[in-house]
């Protein structure tokens, strides 16, 4: 479910979300993604629906959402998304 862009994507960013490191290599991430059932969404679109549905972001703009910590933008356009 996560390829190796997702999983070096969080590995490299992961402090965007956490005060601290929370893996240290690849395999520790992938896990750690399986773990918190993180997801993947292919568009903005995706995005916005998700966290409109999943988390409270009333009053926040398309923008902010986008810009949340939770989002990480991947190098090829999709979007991930680890809830803390």
């Amino acid at each position: 479910m996560y390829d190796d862009i997702c999983v070096e994507t969080f590995l490299k960013d992961q402090l965007q979300l956490f005060p601290e490191i929370v893996a240290e290599t690849e395999e520790e991430a992938l896990y750690f993604l399986e773990d918190v059932c993180a997801v993947v969404c292919d568009t903005k679109k995706d995005v916005l629906r998700y966290m409109k549905d999943m988390l409270d972001v009333e009053g926040m703009t398309s923008e902010e959402i986008l810009s949340c910590e939770e989002v990480f933008h991947l190098p090829d356009g999709r979007f991930l998304i680890v809830e803390g």
